[in-house]
């Protein structure tokens, strides 16, 4: 049975191949100035699924069209030496397109970082077309990084929620996992939950395992971040042990909770008992980096759902 690693993680949709050249964005004529040339990549993007080439890897984009002039058209920034666009569509089923949780796992490199920004800026341009202050319509400014209320004269900004997803563990090397109502069939993950106001993250680690199994813990350790555009969260990573093993579970939010061995998780996860988040997700390195190894389990992302309530 493999020992702890110490080694650092290797996430999927953790890439800095984009080079996000904001000042660019404070250009007034930069997408009309993008879409004038055939050499701009295009991407568009429905709701929360991004089309793909057909070969499974890439994501699929194209020259500008006339038409893109009426959409809302967001500056993603440069790979290499290629610029690009993002076109924020309404969602069609009848457009062949995948969500990111499907194809984050087979995803090129370079194509990572862009279907995570125009994922995550398509949700947020999605809910803001008017101000949360005085109820007025919002402006696409800044190359689609912003939205400004004529109204009152706001600027507003995308934001990213803080939420912290731990491993907890006993002091005889057990782990913990949990099923949350939102999981479906035998799904098991570590807990995860919103940094609150006024909390640092290490608070946040120690009050959401109380308030979600009843354990105490303590020495909380950073071990990795990743984006999780769904909606808007940045995960942070961390390991923590326990000061206490009686499970006191949350009715609204959990379904279920043990502890596991080494042993008895690979004896659950290959006998079906236990189907653990995809590697796509920080969850499953945080378990992994527990266990000591890559867990055996078909990746299909089917139950790839980091639950930050």
């Amino acid at each position: 049975m493999p020992a702890a690693s110490q080694t650092g993680f290797d996430l999927v949709l953790d890439s800095s191949a984009l080079d996000r050249r904001s000042a660019r964005r404070r250009d007034p004529a930069l997408i009309s100035s993008l879409l004038s040339r055939p050499s701009t990549a295009v991407l568009d993007v429905y709701g929360d699924r991004l089309p793909n080439t057909g070969d499974g890897n890439r994501l699929h984009y194209r020259a500008p069209e006339p038409a893109d002039v009426d959409e809302l058209v967001v500056y993603l920034g440069q790979i290499g030496d290629r610029e690009v666009l993002a076109v924020l569509r309404d969602d069609d089923d009848e457009v062949p397109a995948e969500g990111l949780r499907h194809l984050g796992m087979r995803l090129h490199t370079d194509d990572i970082p862009i279907a995570l920004t125009a994922t995550g800026i398509g949700r947020w341009h999605a809910v803001h077309g008017f101000c949360p202050k005085c109820g007025s319509a919002t402006r696409v400014t800044e190359a689609g990084w912003a939205r400004h209320c004529d109204g009152c004269g706001r600027d507003h900004y995308p934001r990213t929620d803080p939420a912290v997803i731990m491993s907890v563990i006993d002091a005889d090397d057990r782990l913990l996992l949990a099923r949350g109502r939102n999981f479906a069939g035998n799904g098991m993950s570590v807990l995860a939950g919103f940094v609150e106001p006024g909390e640092s993250l290490e608070t946040a680690v120690a009050r959401e395992v109380m308030e979600e199994v009843g354990v105490s813990v303590v020495d909380a350790q950073f071990l990795g971040d990743q984006s999780w555009p769904f909606p808007a969260s940045l995960m942070v990573g961390y390991t923590c042990r326990a000061t206490s093993t009686e499970l006191t579970l949350d009715p609204e939010e959990i379904a279920a909770a043990r502890w596991f061995t080494r042993p008895e998780l690979a004896a659950a996860v290959a006998g079906g008992e236990v189907r653990l988040s995809a590697r796509l997700s920080i969850a499953r390195h945080l378990i992994e980096h527990w266990y000591g190894g890559p867990i055996d389990q078909p990746d299909d992302g089917s139950l790839l759902r980091q639950r930050s309530s």
